[in-house]
């Protein structure tokens, strides 16, 4: 993963999807399908994205018990998804037998899809986590248990903050994946995220890959956008 801007699909049909894809030209895009996307369109969808050499982050956080997410896996990894995802919070046997079914569903002669394991919400407060979740611990804490059950369970990395990032690469190495939502530019708006940071600190941060949804989708002028963003994510313009 070279350190990729993850576009989040924030629409609810192909339609739209189409639209705001036609005004990023020839741009070949990592693009993020959601569970609102995923559950109306269905696995056509993705299909329909690869069939114009987009990456895929298909994100519908599976969490069930262990022998439901690894069929569910199976039939995900025949899709061709890049990279998928579920809850840490599923346990480690749940997470190894994810991987299992993802290489039993991914076809032969291709890369099984990277797998990633959500630790706490970006739209999670330390208070909400331990009155709601009853989690005493911190949340730095708890995001970093959770990234250390989901490296010893084999998974390629995790979603998380930013603000976490750092020490989960100190602690599990550089090619140990941080994927982080929750990034704004100091212009826009907080939204319905908590744990927010700048482009300019998640790369400092040494994460690996950025999530921006609104900010680029509902753009006046999305191409316009998708390489500013570009621009503040990696430092260099395109």
């Amino acid at each position: 993963m070279n350190s990729p801007l993850i576009i989040a699909l924030d629409f609810s049909n192909w339609t739209e999807v189409e639209g705001f894809l036609g005004m990023l030209g020839k741009e070949k895009l990592f693009l993020k399908v959601g569970m609102e996307l995923f559950y109306q369109e269905g696995p056509s969808i993705i299909q329909k994205l690869k069939e114009q050499q987009h990456q895929v982050f298909l994100d519908l956080k599976l969490h069930d018990i262990p022998n439901t997410v690894k069929n569910a896996m199976k039939g995900l990894a025949r899709l061709e998804c890049d990279l998928v995802n579920l809850h840490a919070a599923g346990g480690r046997e749940m997470m190894e037998a994810a991987l299992e079914g993802l290489d039993a569903g991914t076809p032969a002669g291709n890369e099984r899809p990277q797998c990633i394991a959500v630790t706490q919400l970006t739209s999670t407060s330390e208070a909400q986590m331990q009155e709601e979740q009853l989690v005493s611990a911190s949340l730095e804490k708890s995001v970093l248990h959770y990234a250390s059950l989901a490296s010893q369970a084999g998974m390629d990395g995790v979603v998380c903050s930013a603000w976490e990032a750092k020490e989960i690469r100190h602690q599990l190495g550089d090619s140990f994946l941080t994927v982080t939502p929750g990034i704004r530019l100091a212009s826009d708006e907080v939204q319905d995220q908590k744990r927010i940071a700048t482009p300019q600190f998640a790369r400092e941060s040494g994460v690996s890959a950025i999530v921006v949804g609104r900010s680029i989708t509902k753009a006046l002028d999305p191409l316009s956008s998708y390489l500013n963003w570009l621009e503040e994510w990696k430092g260099v313009r395109k």
